[in-house]
């Protein structure tokens, strides 16, 4: 099952972040989450089971 780690209202910053944890080594995907007014928000996305290490990760590049 795949969990929500991080959501951004930007493609290109979802797109970043999804290259930086993949250069990383994880496996994750962005999705559409919802349309905010007229602003689309996205989330990241990773296996339950590493939802907790991705969101590390995430800190450690200093993106959360």
């Amino acid at each position: 099952m795949w969990t929500a780690v991080h959501v951004v209202d930007s493609y290109n910053r979802a797109k970043e972040i999804e290259n930086k944890l993949i250069d990383e080594g994880f496996l994750v995907k962005v999705e559409v989450f919802t349309k905010e007014g007229d602003t689309l928000l996205y989330e990241i996305l990773a296996p339950e089971l590493e939802a907790e290490d991705v969101q590390l990760a995430l800190l450690d590049l200093g993106i959360i």
